[in-house]
């Protein structure tokens, strides 16, 4: 095609209803390592009747008080020889429960209402069906922490996310702690009918991740729940005809025979397990660390950590045995305890330790960063398929006047969750507290048009838009190429990096953020409604078929860092995705 121009035109319109992100979301992102997301091409069309489960943790509560969080990646910094000795001066004298990393969101506690939001979001743009709480210990059941994630979950879900679903997992036997946590649960919760939307059902009823002696012969508790007990053991597989596991070594069992198949597998990110000893500590030797695999064993190659070896590897076990559950572990535990001796390890950190001796999927400061939770969202789209990409519109000419009807028949529509500009303002571990009240403009949708000489963009905000001349204000950025090593980050432009006056300003990078002014384009802001119009010869798209990817962010706070759509304001979509509008046959 000859030189013609592109108008990119942002639209935030008022009348579009806002949607939250369906299982098969179709958005697209290359996480830090290049790996691409699969798109509907790749996966196929929604299957139905397969789930996904995910261990979370809610134990990031009152424990917490009395010091500030104690960080063994920080301590081994100041004596790496000091892994295996619990003498060593380096080490406080405490047992209080260590981190081995700060979570990107800081060393939060589980009633901090803008953390739990942001998961609610991140885990329903995974397409994960139900979190599993960790109620294995004693009978401790965090009730302050289910509740107020339930209270968090609830209000997400009328704003169009759909969040995962709640369930428990209690010991490893009809123990009198989980006599004492099921009836409690039932007491507190189920009797009451209590966030009932939120319970996840198993053949007809909620399920729990319990043995039935449990219950203790009370039959109102028997009766109401589908008991899967867990099994405790990560190598023999089922041991009883409802078992369900919870982690394993590869390769991995099916639980529950069914006429099809199984009812479930597991998917561990790591296991506390070694091939000398068994189970043992995250840090003894040989520990199966993220790096591990059964088929080449310990990758030590540099960077392995990052790529989550051992986690895929599991992940093509559990897709080979195709059963209707998959449970992952884990999303959040971030937490271990520090002994003297476990399982033959001296200074034994039995569950969690280091980046390569942890299991967690949420997204870590530093270090592989969003990885893994990119690696689970592109394997459970390859187990659950995606729904079927809206169809894109014919081309039609969009005008630049600030009034928006000429935007009603266009598709797709590309939606983004409202009510996800809440402030943060709640304490961490030990005398932290954490604020954050950079959310400002709430982005809920947005969609694309295209002519013979311009593409077009329409968004949507909840309501008005702030004024033009606040910093970091309604900016898109935009990947020509759809090619992550061009660009910073992938985006080869960006519109309103500086608040535009009578005309916005769009700067191109050729690598890194490395901005240069590349032209001024025409927009119109009313209300909660924008639009922009760019060349198409400066964004160098050429033929009438093409395919971008775009993100509208407002009010980032740090600069030449794609984590702070994580943390700032508020991106459309969240993190590295990106929404794609593809014209290509």
């Amino acid at each position: 095609m000859k030189n013609r121009y592109l108008c990119i035109i942002i639209v935030v319109i008022s009348g579009i209803a806002a949607k939250g992100q369906s299982a098969g979301a179709d958005f697209a992102a290359t996480d830090a390592l290049g790996r691409v997301l699969p798109a509907y091409k790749e996966t196929g069309p929604q299957r139905k009747d397969k789930f996904i489960g995910l261990f979370y943790w809610t134990w990031h509560t009152r424990q917490s008080e009395g010091h500030a969080p104690f960080n063994t990646t920080e301590y081994l910094s100041r004596n790496p020889k000091a892994k295996e000795n619990y003498q060593d001066p380096i080490w406080p004298r405490t047992n209080s429960p260590w981190f081995w990393a700060e979570p990107l969101f800081g060393y939060y506690i589980n009633t901090d209402e803008w953390v739990l939001r942001k998961h609610a979001e991140m885990l329903a743009d995974a397409a994960v069906d139900v979190i599993i709480f960790d109620c294995t210990n004693g009978n401790m059941t965090w009730k302050e922490s289910y509740l107020k994630l339930c209270e968090v979950f609830s209000r997400a879900r009328k704003d169009g996310v759909n969040t995962p679903k709640i369930a428990f997992m209690l010991p490893f036997g009809p123990t009198p702690g989980a006599a004492e946590s099921i009836a409690e649960l039932y007491k507190d919760l189920y009797s009451k009918a209590l966030y009932k939307d939120l319970w996840f059902y198993w053949k007809g009823k909620p399920l729990i991740m319990a043995y039935p002696g449990a219950a203790r012969d009370n039959k109102d508790i028997s009766n109401f729940f589908t008991f899967r007990p867990g099994q405790p053991v990560y190598d023999k597989g089922p041991q009883q005809e409802d078992h369900w596991g919870w982690l394993e070594i590869f390769p991995q069992h099916g639980f529950v025979k069914t006429k099809k198949g199984y009812e479930q597998a597991v998917v561990g990110v790591a296991q506390n397990w070694s091939k000398e000893r068994g189970l043992t500590a995250m840090n003894a030797p040989g520990a199966f660390g993220r790096s591990y695999t059964y088929q080449k064993g310990h990758i030590s190659e540099p960077g392995a950590v990052n790529y989550g070896y051992n986690f895929q590897e599991q992940w093509d076990r559990a897709l080979e045995i195709d059963p209707e559950f998959i449970f992952i572990t884990g999303w959040n535990e971030w937490i271990a305890g520090r002994y003297e001796t476990w399982m033959k390890q001296s200074n034994a950190f039995p569950d969690e330790f280091d980046q390569e001796g942890s299991r967690d999927i949420e997204i870590m400061k530093g270090g592989h960063g969003d990885n893994y939770y990119y690696q689970m969202i592109a394997n459970i789209r390859r187990f659950k398929g995606m729904a079927k990409p809206q169809e894109v519109s014919a081309p039609r000419t969009i005008r630049i006047d600030g009034n928006f009807s000429d935007w009603n028949k266009v598709s797709p529509e590309f939606s983004a969750y409202k009510g996800n500009t809440l402030h943060r303002d709640s304490r961490g571990w030990g005398n932290l507290h954490y604020t954050n009240k950079t959310g400002r403009n709430d982005i809920t949708g947005a969609r694309v048009a295209r002519d013979n000489d311009y593409i077009y963009f329409y968004i949507e905000t909840a309501v008005a838009i702030s004024p033009r001349t606040g910093p970091n204000w309604m900016q898109l950025f935009i990947d020509v190429d759809m090619n992550r090593n061009t660009g910073w980050e992938g985006y080869d432009f960006v519109v309103n990096r500086h608040s535009p006056g009578k005309k916005a300003f769009i700067e191109k990078t050729d690598y890194a953020w490395n901005w240069k002014l590349a032209g001024e384009v025409d927009y119109a802001v009313k209300g909660n409604q924008l639009e922009i119009r760019i060349p198409k010869a400066l964004l160098g798209l050429l033929h009438q078929d093409f395919s971008i990817g775009f993100k509208v962010a407002d009010n980032l706070q740090h600069e030449n860092d794609i984590m702070d759509f994580w943390l700032s304001g508020d991106a459309a979509p969240a993190g590295r995705a990106n929404f794609n509008y593809n014209t290509l046959p």
